[in-house]
């Protein structure tokens, strides 16, 4: 992978993270584009630049975080505590995803025909849930409420495909529950940390010194360059907190339905130039 096609996939993550259009899904098409298959290293630039979008997070919403610190130092059980229970129910789903079908999910990265067939399709289906939050606007309640939370935990675990948004499938799910937009959208950012974080701690050692084993079992023959980690993670970080702050301002208009004919066109041309 070039310095250049770095830069590319990083700004592609940084915006797409955020955006209700799937970062993975635009990933798989931007390698596609670029004809980056089953490079060295692939695998690790994913974890990078997620990484990224995680740090941009951390930075945007610092004073929800801050908020929430400073309730569990109470030491009681008051909203912060409940808020920080909520993300953890929401991790439920992920977890089980994550621990017994990880490596299913991994091959769908490898084939490059199944690969196509897979974006192109949940991009259609996140199409659908966000067309859903524009002809259905259910009474908001102020509160997420814990079963609401764990609901929305599927959807994120669902989102492991590629091409289905994350945070299109975990807001959308939860505009549809009724929950208030505004906390929603902060909800379903900080709730994807955790486990963007436990990956990157599993998968670390993998990321400047990775195994022989590791590079046979994703077809790489070399290391990414670490001028392209860097790079990568630059980029995706820079463009992730300005993404970060559109989407939670987009959230509060409800104007999903715009990224709903977007994420179905591209699903569509995928499906047929894939």
């Amino acid at each position: 992978m070039s310095d250049i096609q770095a830069l590319i996939l990083g700004l592609v993550q940084g915006l797409t993270e955020y955006l209700p259009v799937s970062s993975s899904g635009h990933l798989e098409i931007g390698k596609m584009l670029l004809g980056i298959d089953s490079e060295a290293g692939g695998l690790t630039f994913d974890i990078i630049v997620h990484i990224a979008t995680v740090f941009a997070t951390l930075v945007v919403l610092w004073k929800e975080i801050g908020w929430i610190f400073r309730g569990l130092l109470k030491f009681e059980w008051n909203d912060e505590t409940k808020y920080t229970m909520n993300i953890l129910i929401s991790m439920i789903p992920v977890g089980i995803v994550g621990f017994f079908f990880k490596d299913s999910i991994e091959a769908l990265y490898t084939n490059e025909h199944i690969r196509a067939l897979v974006v192109g399709s949940c991009l259609i289906i996140t199409a659908i849930l966000l067309t859903l939050t524009y002809f259905y606007q259910p009474r908001e309640r102020e509160k997420i409420l814990p079963l609401h939370a764990f609901i929305i935990g599927i959807a994120q675990a669902c989102a492991v495909l590629p091409g289905l948004s994350r945070s299109g499938s975990t807001i959308a799910t939860g505009l549809l529950l009724g929950n208030n937009k505004q906390k929603l959208a902060q909800f379903s950012f900080l709730m994807v940390i955790p486990p963007i974080l436990g990956e990157a701690l599993l998968d670390f050692k993998h990321i400047f010194a990775p195994s022989a084993e590791y590079l046979a079992e994703h077809g790489a023959t070399t290391p990414i360059s670490t001028s392209a980690i860097i790079i990568g993670f630059l980029a995706a970080f820079i463009s992730g907190c300005f993404a970060c702050k559109w989407m939670i301002s987009l959230v509060k208009k409800c104007k999903l339905i715009y990224f709903g004919i977007y994420c179905a066109i591209i699903g569509v041309l995928v499906l047929i130039l894939g």
